[in-house]
């Protein structure tokens, strides 16, 4: 009785793709013709070379990536701490003289002096610019004598000009170290002047 029924249901199935197989595949052409049709009026309509029309999307393939690209990069560089230290300790001591602490550096940088010699001499002579005759933007005690003190239109030209002075009139000349530089530049007291300098200094180590 079971295998009678398993027949009969594989013939009907066999009955159902006689019959509905070739319709599908008529129905399924005529649509395709059908779309064909309409995509060849649209084009004709519109007067588009269907040439041109696929033209104007082209693929392309690359076996690797195209050279036009570009490329992702980065550099990592290491920023000069030296001045930073002249600001925190012009910062830390409130200086007149902070804002110049760049300058301080590039000068020293342009005459070949330890970037730290400005700043500790302005510190023995001055306290960092705080004790300065007005308006003579001295903080290094350039330049005194019985006339007085030699001024500058600004601190910018008062770096300058100890920079290039100590370059010129002393290392140049064999003045090197500080001993020698504070028998030329404080006769009256080179021992404590050279020891102040050394130590302030040494604060911005």
């Amino acid at each position: 009785m079971k295998k009678d029924r398993k027949l009969s249901l594989r013939l009907v199935f066999l009955l159902w793709l006689i019959f509905t197989l070739p319709s599908s595949l008529v129905l399924s052409f005529w649509l395709l013709k059908l779309n064909q049709d309409s995509y060849q009026n649209f084009l004709a309509q519109n007067k588009i070379d269907y040439r041109s029309h696929l033209s104007q999307a082209p693929v392309r393939l690359y076996q690797a990536l195209p050279s036009g690209t570009g490329t992702v990069s980065f550099e990592v560089g290491t920023a000069d701490a030296r001045p930073v230290i002249i600001k925190q300790y012009l910062e830390k001591h409130r200086s007149p003289l902070t804002s110049y602490a760049d300058y301080f550096f590039e000068v020293a940088q342009k005459y070949n002096l330890d970037y730290r010699l400005l700043v500790a001499i302005a510190q023995q002579e001055s306290n960092l610019g705080k004790k300065v005759p007005e308006g003579t933007y001295n903080a290094w005690g350039w330049g005194i004598h019985s006339k007085g003190t030699l001024g500058f239109s600004s601190w910018e030209e008062g770096i300058e000009t100890v920079a290039r002075g100590l370059r010129e009139s002393y290392l140049d000349k064999g003045f090197v170290s500080l001993e020698q530089i504070a028998a030329r530049y404080a006769p009256p007291s080179k021992e404590d002047w050279a020891f102040g300098v050394s130590q302030f200094m040494k604060e911005m180590e």
